[in-house]
Parts: structure tokens; sequence; C-alpha cells
């Protein structure tokens, strides 16, 4: 049938366009699943026994044939049944064919959604499948729309934050949207009863949840650490948090540095200094003797090198992922320390 954009989904569910087969893939979990939900929900509007018309099915546990038997009944009291399949990806050799018959002729009066982390594109059956049905790739969100999808879940909690704070807390959290709803909502919670959220409120709560003060890593780099660095980078790194956005907490780091010490230089008081620069009340007495004590162009310096490890991680030179971001990183981390 078709690929489409998320948005282009959600558009014709709202126009109660209903399609038999759907094909929803990628490592976005919390987006996928939400759209798995919605295509349900319109498929089984006005629907008065839902129980009886929906049903999931992973094929690591369960032969293909019942998932197929599934979606050949008859709905009950309903003008469609709602099938979702998972792991297809474990799918027998020996059972493709039934699946690439019922693909070839889905039952009119039901909706089926395979679901999956990811896509063997060079299979038969992943071929056939995105021929097939309506599909939707739910690869990561690149900052500036996971920065977009906060701004859009806090006006659903009646909270906000400004533009500073918001993608701090993205640069923190990482890639994962299901990670990241998590701590929007507890920090939601925390902002209650003005619902607005501060960067003291990101330090004491999202900070605290990952064992990690925000700014650990570039003390120790500030401090020419590189041993402490190093132990930092690497347990943040085995408590799986994403290269880039470690890279993105540095950066955010020492362009605040950067911009503490211009103000600084023009003879700012650190009043404006921290309305410019949103900074825990607890820190920001280290924060400025750090930004003292730190040349202008050494940070010119290595602010340009951040942005080239950047490049070097995005178009994976020196190896693709996990191995290659990480190195790119250890060599980053040794040469800001030296």
């Amino acid at each position: 049938m078709s690929v489409l954009t998320r948005e282009k989904l959600w558009g014709e569910l709202k126009a109660k366009r209903i399609a038999p087969l759907y094909l929803l893939f990628g490592a976005e979990d919390y987006l996928r699943d939400a759209a798995a939900r919605k295509i349900a929900e319109e498929a089984l509007r006005g629907a008065g026994l839902r129980d009886f018309n929906e049903a999931s099915f992973s094929l690591a546990a369960v032969d293909v044939q019942q998932a197929i038997a599934a979606a050949e009944q008859l709905p009950m009291m309903a003008s469609r049944r709602v099938v979702r399949i998972t792991d297809f990806g474990k799918l027998r050799e020996a059972d493709e064919g039934a699946l690439l018959r019922y693909l070839a002729r889905p039952a009119e009066s039901s909706v089926v959604i395979f679901v999956a982390d990811d896509l063997d594109k060079r299979r038969k059956l992943s071929k056939t499948l995105l021929d097939a049905c309506v599909s939707v790739e739910f690869a990561p969100l690149p900052d500036g729309e996971l920065a977009a999808w906060a701004r859009d879940h806090l006006k659903k909690l009646k909270a906000e934050a400004d533009e500073r704070t918001l993608r701090q807390i993205v640069a923190l959290v990482g890639t994962s949207v299901r990670r990241l709803a998590n701590e929007l909502d507890k920090l939601a919670t925390a902002a209650l009863p003005g619902g607005r959220i501060t960067m003291d409120d990101v330090d004491a709560l999202v900070g605290r949840s990952r064992e990690l003060s925000n700014f650990e890593l570039t003390d120790h780099l500030i401090a020419k650490d590189r041993k402490g660095a190093l132990r930092t980078l690497r347990r943040l790194l085995d408590d799986d948090a994403e290269p880039v956005m470690l890279l993105g907490l540095i950066a955010s780091n020492y362009h605040r540095l950067a911009l503490a010490k211009e103000l600084m230089t023009t003879g700012r008081p650190k009043e404006e200094v921290f309305r410019l620069v949103p900074m825990p009340f607890s820190k920001r007495e280290d924060f400025l003797a750090t930004a003292r004590r730190t040349d202008s162009a050494d940070l010119a310096r290595r602010i340009s090198r951040i942005a080239a490890t950047d490049l070097a991680i995005k178009t994976s030179l020196g190896g693709s992922a996990p191995r290659g971001p990480r190195l790119q990183l250890e060599l980053l981390i040794c040469e800001l320390s030296s």
C-alpha cells in the first residue's frame, strides 16, 4: 500500500479511513504503541463488546495460525475486530506461506496491526508487509522534535517550562519518548500548583533519577580530572545513556560557560547572568568561579571540538553503534580534560 508519516497516519484516522493491514515498526516504542492503540480505538469506536473483538499475539509464544484464525473470525456485534501481531521476526520459515496468503487476501472485517522493533527489509516477508500494509516507521526523534513533543505533552499536563529548561530535560533524558514522558509527568507533578518547571526542579528530580549530577561530567572536564571524567562517562554509558544525549549535555554546559564568561567580561551583575543562564542555586557560586578562571578562546576551541565529535558520531566516522560513538566520546573526554 503506502508508507505514511506519523502525522499522515493521524490524519487518516481522524478522517475515519481505516485500512485492513498496518505495519508499525521502529525503535521509538512509545509513539509506536500509541499509534497501535489509536488505530484500535478508531477501528472499534462504538463497538459494544470490545473485549471480544480485540486480540494480541506474539509469534515468539504462539503459532501464526492462531493469529490468522483470530483475524478471520467475524466480529461479535461490531463492524470490525482488531488483531495485533508482534515479534513476527520470530516467524518460522515453514509458516511464512500462511501469513503471506492472508496478506494477499485480508479479511474485510478485521484490522490487523503488525508491530516490530525493527524490520529486516531484505526478507521476502518484510517486503510483502511493506507492500500490503499501511506502514509507518517510528525512528528515534531528533532533539528538535523531542523538544516539540515535550512542549505539547506539558500542555496536556497543564505545565510549562522555558526553552532552555526544556532542552536541558531532553539532553538529560535522551531519545526515549517513554522515558521523557515519565520524567515530564514527574516534573509536572512537582511543579504543582503553579505548573512552572524550573532548572532547580530538573536538577533535583531528573538528575537524581540518573544518580548523577547534571554537571558532574563537565565539572571533571573543567577541573582537568581525566580519570573522573572517564569514570563518569563510562557509568553513564553503562546506564544506557545515549551518546548523542551526553554530547548535547556537554555542549550545553560549555555554551553556558561561554555565555556567562561573555556577560561577566562586559560587567553584567551575577543576577543578570543567572537570568540569562539558568542555574540551580546550589551550583551558582561554583559555576561563577569556573567561568572566571576559564579562557574564552579555550572555550571556543572546546565547543568546536564537541561539534566535530557530534558530526563524527552522526556520520558513523570511526565505527557504527555502539562501539563507534563510545570511542568518539572517550577520545573527546581525553582531549577536553587535557
